[in-house]
């Protein structure tokens, strides 16, 4: 039990008087109080010496509650002002580093001549990922580093650009901002309101921008702004300054296209790292038209239906001929058909509504006359595509070859029809080509030689072209499937009407239904199925840069940065035809990508980051924490600022300067406890007590 303390400085002692009763505290009372009634008898009756009877009673309970003098050596500890600097992207701007140099170095001088005072200095970077400025984290990390009790001050060294203050901690001292920037900047913005992640194909769609101006800016009516589609030469409209508008537009291909929109850096203002935007927009087809002719019913054509019948997203026409014109067998007219085959409509008409037209065993019989099909032929040099899958009759003096169609088929037939059994196999070419690429490892048995797959008894020998690409062969490593380009369109060749062995199981059967959606979709122009591309799968900022080629090998791809800096990267090949690196980016942007043939662009992140929303400095996010702890906001393009102590709970900020409160915080070095006087002692003070009383009550 305390009873009274005391410090003494100059040696860094402090004295604390305490009891220690030899018997429990509830007695001691007792007896205390018994003394007490003692004593007031005594005052009562006016006997002689009463007080030197109350101390004596003082003595006696002095020694039963053992008082001691309990020592303390106290350290002093300094007191510590924490320093957050600010050195994320948006404080790399204009003069703003030299002004962190500037307040840094002020700091620190007024700190070191302050008593018994240090300074913790915190710098915050730029973020993971695109999260802007995480000031109030970084205090948060800092605070809890330190003990509570010696915080004398929170100094925070930024432009006030924070995007977590809903972290903000527990505030201990009084924080005090030291804001960057010129209260002339101004800076102009791109901003897009509004954007879809897909779009159909053919459809326009419309996009929401908005050129902003922060800040004291110049008065602008409007500024040109550039478009680009996936690194385009791009396309330039002049837009008001200050207002939405609305951008209708309509995607040039499908799979994902990169759409940069940018303005030009005026001069004077702060930054042209907000002056672009980026969107990704995902091109769809709404939906896929097949045209299937099939020249007469075989077990092949249902593996047909069953393929394009299974997407959702595929309208098929199939037409069969049931009945070849020259067939004369007495059956009337009106009962040959129920739907009379629109030749003229789908082949002159609306050939141009379809994406493919598959001909499945087709011979020429005059259903189709030369005409239609060389308005085919036109069909596929303007952008469309036909699929031949050939049985017998293609080797025949029927077949489609021999008709306009021959001058764009990649396989002239020499009439030669082997029927015996053969494994496909993937050429060399094929190997590296999107349609046939690790079809191997699809197959029922992928661990035997060779492919582990069933084997085909039809084989249709037939002269490929030099520009032709055969991706399968068969029997004596003749052409099995064969691919063109035939100007803007796409033609392919299937020698062998007996791919449906494999979705029958026969030998175990193979990858029919991957093979032929893979060739569908190839000749339907489908991104992921080019030969040719280059593209880059972004994870976090770590680039997976792949290169697809039938070439041997690749050239150098240049990685052109978001600031324009350029880096040049080598490419190994991991399988047949592709080429990988992986690369990490040293800031989210947008970044570009080329070699000698194939370009391709990538926004990793918002090519202008969270950073970059806000740009001109201001304090109005961190008022709140500055007025609640008693502290001020203090720009930096005034002048140093000085550092004074004040108490707690005083105001600690004034023109031209900030305050810290001292918070006297010690460490307990060493404690030492010693009796007041010995028990006898007191005993002995007692019966002096007591005889004295006895003598002057005796001389009375």
């Amino acid at each position: 039990m305390c009873l009274i303390c005391w410090i003494g400085w100059g040696n860094k002692m402090t004295g604390t008087l305490i009891l220690d009763p030899l018997i429990p505290l509830i007695m001691l009372y007792g007896v205390a109080g018994l003394a007490l009634f003692a004593l007031v008898l005594a005052i009562w009756r006016r006997l002689p010496g009463w007080w030197l009877r109350g101390l004596a009673g003082l003595a006696l309970l002095l020694a039963i509650a053992n008082p001691s003098i309990q020592q303390e050596d106290r350290e002093p500890l300094s007191n510590i002002v924490v320093m957050v600097v600010d050195e994320s992207a948006s404080q790399r701007i204009g003069d703003r580093p030299s002004q962190n140099a500037a307040a840094i170095a002020n700091i620190e001088a007024e700190i070191a001549r302050q008593p018994n005072t240090v300074l913790r200095t915190v710098t915050l970077g730029d973020a993971e990922g695109d999260l802007g400025t995480t000031l109030m984290t970084t205090l948060s990390a800092a605070l809890a580093e330190e003990p509570q009790a010696r915080i004398a001050g929170i100094i925070l060294v930024t432009d006030g650009r924070l995007h977590d203050i809903e972290r903000a901690p527990g505030l201990p001292a009084p924080v005090h901002t030291l804001l960057t920037g010129q209260p002339d900047d101004w800076d102009r913005r791109l901003v897009v309101e509004n954007a879809p992640a897909f779009a159909i194909l053919g459809e326009e769609v419309n996009l929401t921008l908005r050129v902003e101006d922060q800040g004291a800016a110049p008065e602008a009516t409007s500024v040109p702004l550039s478009l680009s589609i996936d690194g385009d030469t791009p396309l330039t409209v002049q837009v008001p300054v200050g207002q939405d508008i609305q951008l209708p537009l309509t995607l040039p291909h499908g799979g994902m296209n990169v759409l940069q929109f940018t303005i030009p850096e005026a001069e004077g203002e702060l930054t042209n790292r907000n002056n672009a935007a980026v969107v990704q927009i995902n091109g769809v087809r709404d939906r896929l038209r097949v045209l299937l002719v099939s020249g007469e019913p075989h077990p092949g054509e249902r593996t047909w239906r069953n393929l394009l019948k299974s997407d959702s997203s595929v309208d098929l026409v199939h037409f069969t001929i049931l009945r070849p014109p020259e067939k004369q067998d007495g059956v009337p007219v009106n009962e040959l058909s129920l739907i009379a085959f629109p030749t003229r409509e789908l082949f002159l008409e609306k050939i141009h509504d379809f994406d493919l037209i598959i001909f499945d065993r087709y011979r020429r019989r005059g259903i189709l006359p030369s005409a239609y099909l060389d308005n085919i032929r036109s069909y596929v040099e303007q952008g469309g595509a036909v699929l031949i899958s050939s049985g017998p009759e293609y080797g025949s003096a029927e077949s489609i070859y021999r008709s306009p169609l021959g001058q764009i088929l990649p396989g002239a037939p020499t009439a030669r029809v082997f029927e015996e059994g053969f494994v496909p196999q993937i050429t060399d070419l094929g190997a590296r080509h999107p349609v046939t690429e690790g079809l191997d490892a699809l197959s029922p048995n992928p661990d035997g030689e060779g492919p582990g797959w069933g084997r085909w008894f039809r084989l249709v020998d037939v002269l490929v072209p030099q520009d032709a690409m055969t991706v399968m062969s068969g029997l004596d490593d003749r052409p099995l499937l064969t691919l063109n380009r035939i100007e803007e369109g796409r033609v392919a060749l299937i020698a062998s009407d007996h791919s449906w062995l494999w979705d029958r199981g026969y030998e175990g059967g193979g990858p029919q239904l991957e093979l032929l959606r893979r060739l569908a979709h190839w000749m339907m122009k489908e991104p992921e199925l080019e030969e040719e591309a280059l593209w880059v799968e972004p994870t976090g900022q770590t680039m997976r840069i792949i290169r697809r080629t039938l070439s041997l090998d690749t050239d150098d791809v240049t990685v052109i940065h978001p600031d324009g800096t350029e880096t040049i990267l080598k490419l190994e090949e991991v399988s047949p035809g592709r080429f990988e690196t992986l690369w990490e980016a040293p800031e989210i942007g947008l970044y570009r990508l080329s070699d000698s043939e194939e370009t391709t662009v990538i926004a990793l992140g918002p090519a202008a980051p969270r950073e970059f929303e806000q740009t001109i400095a201001g304090a109005e996010l961190l008022e709140p924490l500055v007025e609640a702890t008693l502290g001020g906001v203090k720009l930096i393009s005034d002048g140093d600022v000085s550092i004074r102590t004040v108490r707690e709970g005083r105001p600690a900020n004034g023109r031209g300067w900030i305050g810290i409160t001292p918070r006297d915080a010690f460490r307990t070095a060493e404690i030492s406890i010693s009796s007041l006087l010995p028990a006898w002692a007191f005993l002995m003070l007692a019966s002096l007590f007591i005889v004295g009383a006895w003598l002057r009550e005796g001389r009375r």
